[in-house]
């Protein structure tokens, strides 16, 4: 376990780490976790077990960054549920991460980004209050999550340019992208038609740039002859057709049906 966590935590140290090796020293690392007693805290009694540990918290921590720096996200729910092992069940015998609230916050974004409410409030009640009143990397993400809940997209938007920590900004990008979705279908039932330059600026775009232009093809707004983006065929209902006899048929199925009950 020693050598993996040098030869890991000097790769990662480094400005462009080979993400490609530090993959196989995570996999590595993983079967030493299985050979171990993770998740057994009264197997930490000595100092040799506790540096162990903390030497496993601190690989765990890289391999959350790196799951980020990949982007995969399953990887990513996997090692952040191993390292609240550490967190939570070992808060009695190891001295707390310094990295610890930065991963908390992460990980609140993460179920906020996914949209997974109800996980991030579970996740909230282990927290405790002084955390989510005053810690730097927990308040903000609470605050995203009023702006989200109140419809405030806007707020979600201008908080893009003042994340807690770097490695929040992928996170934040999905949050955002969600956000611009609840903001065009909200445009899109409150206006019949808009400018594309009104759009931009509502959905917190360049007018033209590409990213405009990719969210106007996914959600199919089509330009009316004045050249403004026209909602009316979106909020369209379409009317669907029932013949008179099949509505018939139906209801002397159920009349004998009923019938049967009494």
């Amino acid at each position: 376990m020693a050598s993996l966590y040098n030869e890991l935590k000097t790769e990662w140290s480094k400005h462009d780490p080979n993400l490609a090796h530090c993959a196989n020293l995570l996999d590595g690392f993983k079967l030493e976790l299985v050979r171990s007693d993770f998740g057994s805290p009264q197997a930490s009694s000595s100092s040799r077990q506790k540096e162990q540990l903390i030497r496993s918290r601190e690989m765990l921590e890289i391999a959350v960054e790196h799951s980020i720096a990949t982007k995969d996200y399953a990887a990513f729910e996997r090692y952040m549920a191993q390292l609240n092992t550490y967190y939570f069940d070992y808060d009695k015998v190891l001295v707390s991460s310094v990295h610890m609230h930065k991963f908390m916050g992460l990980n609140l974004l993460y179920m906020l980004a996914t949209n997974r409410i109800a996980d991030f409030h579970i996740e909230l009640e282990r927290l405790p209050l002084p955390l989510l009143t005053n810690n730097n990397f927990i308040k903000p993400v609470l605050n995203l999550e009023n702006y989200f809940m109140e419809g405030r997209y806007n707020k979600i938007l201008q908080a893009k340019k003042s994340l807690p920590a770097e490695i929040y900004a992928n996170f934040m990008d999905m949050l955002v992208d969600t956000a611009r979705d609840e903001i065009a279908s909200c445009v899109e039932k409150s206006y019949e038609k808009m400018t594309p330059k009104l759009a931009a600026q509502r959905l917190g775009f360049r007018p033209g740039s590409k990213e405009l232009l990719d969210l106007v093809e996914r959600r199919q707004w089509k330009m009316d002859g004045e050249g403004n983006y026209d909602f009316a065929g979106l909020n369209a209902r379409r009317v669907e057709k029932v013949s008179a006899k099949d509505i018939a048929s139906n209801n002397l199925s159920y009349a004998q049906e009923l019938e049967k009950i009494v």
